[in-house]
C-alpha cells in the first residue's frame, strides 16, 4: 500500500491549541511600546524647543566718573620749535650751547666769521666820513657865492655893476648849491651803505629766537653754515631750541568716531613711558580736514598741566572722556545692547523668572558701543537674557541655563 504525497498544509502550525491569555499578553505589550515611543517622542520634541540661554546680573552703576568715549594714540609735539640758522653763509667761530641748556629770547648762541664784513662796514664809514667833509667844504664856498649875489643884485640898481656879472655870480651859487644838495645826498647814501655792512655784521651773530631748550648741537667751531643747503659739509642750523611751554599732543582720530570729539572736551593722557601717571589735558582743536589716505582727523590736545617729564615725541594713549552732565555719565543699569530687542517700537528684555524668562518693557537713556543705559524698566540685581539658541523665547516659556562648571 503507497504513502499519501505531501502538500503545504501540512506544514501549516495549528494556533488552536494556545492559550488565550499569551496572545492577549503580546498584544497589550505592543500597545505600551508603541505608546512608550510616541511619549517619548513627544518628550524629545518638547525638550528640543526648550533655548538655551546665556544670562546676566544687572547691576546699577554708581556715579564712579565720566565714561571713555573713545581711545587713541599720539605724539607729544611741540608747537614753538625751530632749528636756529644764520641769514647768511659764514664759518663758524664760536658756539656758546649745548644740549639741554636753557637759552632765554634774545641770548647769544654763536659767532660767525665777521671778518669780511667788519672791513667793509669800515670802507663805508671812511667814505661817508669823507662825503661828510666834502660836503663841509662846499658850504663856505656856496656862502660866499649867495653873499657876492645879494651885492651884485643891490648894485645892479644904480648900475654900478653890469648884467654879466650879476649873471656869472647867480650861476656860481646856484652850483654850488646843487654840488651841496648832490653831497648830501651821497651822504645818505654812505650812511646807507653804512647800516647795510653794519646789518651784515650783526647777521654773523646768531641769537635765540625765543625761550626754550637746546635739544640738538648741530655745528661747531671751525664748520661753515648756511641758510640753504648747498650740500657737502655745510650745515644748515647752529642747534634746535623747543619751548617746552608749547607742548601738547597730535592724535589722529579715524573719521569714523570723530563725532565723539570736540572741542574742549577732557582727555586722559597716558604716557608709554609711565603707564600709571593719568595726566589731565582738554581737546583744543579739530583741524577741519581728514587725510584720506588713512581716514583719520587730527586732533589738537593740550596739557592741563605741564611736566617736565613731559617731552616732544613720546608716544602717548588719549582717552576721550564723555560730559559729566551726559544722560549717560548719571547712574543707572547699563547691559548689553545685544540684551535689548525691538517689538513693534518698543524696547524689550527678557528677564529671568526661575527657570522660565518673562517679558519687559525697558526705555533707553544711552546707547555706547555695544552697552545702554536704561532710565527705567529694570532693577539693581535682576537677571535678564543675553543670548538665546536653540528655541524661541516666550512670555512664561521655560528656558535652560548652561552646566555649571
Amino acid at each position: 500500500m503507497s504513502s499519501p504525497k505531501p502538500n503545504l498544509e501540512d506544514l501549516r502550525i495549528d494556533r488552536s491549541d494556545l492559550p488565550a491569555e499569551r496572545s492577549r499578553f503580546k498584544t497589550y505589550l505592543i500597545v505600551v511600546v508603541l505608546l512608550l515611543l510616541v511619549g517619548g517622542g513627544m518628550w524629545m520634541s518638547k525638550q528640543a524647543k526648550v533655548p538655551l540661554v546665556t544670562t546676566q546680573v544687572v547691576k546699577e552703576k554708581a556715579d564712579t566718573g565720566p565714561r571713555v568715549l573713545l581711545n587713541a594714540s599720539g605724539y607729544v609735539n611741540a608747537r614753538r620749535a625751530a632749528t636756529v640758522s644764520s641769514k647768511v653763509t659764514g664759518k663758524v667761530v664760536e658756539i656758546k650751547v649745548e644740549e639741554g641748556m636753557r637759552v632765554e629770547e634774545g641770548q647769544l648762541l654763536a659767532k660767525l666769521d665777521d671778518s669780511n664784513s667788519v672791513a667793509s662796514m669800515r670802507l663805508a664809514e671812511a667814505q661817508l666820513d669823507s662825503a661828510k667833509m666834502l660836503a663841509a667844504e662846499i658850504g663856505p664856498t656856496l656862502e660866499y657865492a649867495e653873499k657876492q649875489l645879494a651885492r651884485f643884485t643891490e648894485l645892479a640898481t644904480g648900475n654900478s655893476v653890469s648884467k654879466a656879472d650879476i649873471d656869472r655870480t647867480r650861476s656860481e651859487a646856484a652850483g654850488q648849491r646843487a654840488k651841496l644838495e648832490r653831497l648830501g645826498a651821497d651822504i645818505k647814501v654812505a650812511e646807507s651803505q653804512v647800516a647795510q655792512w653794519k646789518q651784515q655784521v650783526d647777521d654773523n651773530v646768531i641769537l635765540a629766537p625765543f625761550s626754550g631748550i637746546v635739544t640738538s648741537k648741530n655745528a661747531q667751531p671751525g664748520e661753515m653754515i648756511s641758510p640753504m643747503s648747498v650740500g657737502g659739509f655745510t650745515r644748515t642750523g647752529i642747534c634746535t631750541i623747543v619751548d617746552m611751554a608749547s607742548l601738547e599732543i597730535d592724535v589722529d582720530v579715524n573719521e569714523s568716531f570723530i563725532n565723539r570729539v570736540r572741542a574742549g572736551q577732557k582727555v586722559e593722557a597716558t604716557l608709554d613711558s609711565y603707564p600709571d601717571w593719568r595726566i589731565p589735558a582738554k581737546v583744543i582743536a579739530i583741524i577741519p580736514t581728514a587725510d584720506r589716505q588713512k581716514a583719520t582727523v587730527k586732533v589738537r590736545v593740550g596739557f592741563d598741566q605741564l611736566d617736565p617729564k613731559i617731552l616732544p615725541d613720546m608716544a602717548v594713549k588719549v582717552a576721550f572722556l564723555e560730559d559729566a552732565n551726559a544722560e549717560s555719565a548719571k547712574p543707572g543699569v547699563r547691559l548689553p545692547k545685544a540684551a535689548i530687542h525691538d517689538d513693534h517700537g518698543k524696547s524689550i528684555v527678557w528677564v529671568l523668572d526661575g527657570d522660565k524668562v518673562r517679558r519687559r518693557e525697558v526705555v533707553i537713556a544711552s546707547t555706547l558701543d555695544e552697552e545702554a543705559t536704561l532710565a527705567s524698566g529694570l532693577k539693581d540685581g535682576e537677571t535678564i537674557v543675553t543670548d538665546a539658541t536653540g528655541g524661541d523665547l516666550i512670555e512664561g516659556g521655560r528656558v535652560k541655563l548652561p552646566a555649571r562648571k
